[in-house]
């Protein structure tokens, strides 16, 4: 039986928001290879703003396609995922750190994709 590997890369992003402030969002956790099945724990570090202030949201982008909504985090601490992978996702927030995590079980070979975290701005 073939083993299956795949791996799932980090996206960094960092935004700025005028001269006075500054808004960075970096995710790290990705760049290691899984097996199908397993579970990956990425996490986002934000700084410039509270968590408790403004959501953030997970997306993805496989190779060749386009960004796919992952699911986030209100500044209330509910949540919201896509319909398709709530049930093997999780995402959760420790305000303390200003980091928000993102964790996906079950992987399959479609999860295979460069993650990043976004804030929320409306």
């Amino acid at each position: 039986e073939r083993e299956i590997w795949y791996e799932v890369f980090p996206l960094f992003l960092l935004s700025s928001t005028g001269v006075y402030s500054q808004i960075t969002l970096v995710e790290s956790g990705g760049g290691i290879k899984n097996k199908p099945g397993e579970t990956i724990q990425l996490t986002c570090t934000v700084s410039g703003f509270s968590l408790t202030s403004y959501a953030v949201y997970w997306v993805r982008q496989p190779l060749g396609n386009g960004l796919e909504w992952i699911g986030g985090i209100w500044y209330d601490g509910s949540t919201s995922y896509n319909d398709d992978l709530k049930n093997r996702l999780s995402i959760t927030r420790d305000t303390s750190k200003s980091q928000v995590y993102l964790y996906l079980s079950a992987l399959e070979p479609g999860d295979t994709s460069a993650y990043s975290c976004v804030r929320y701005t409306q």
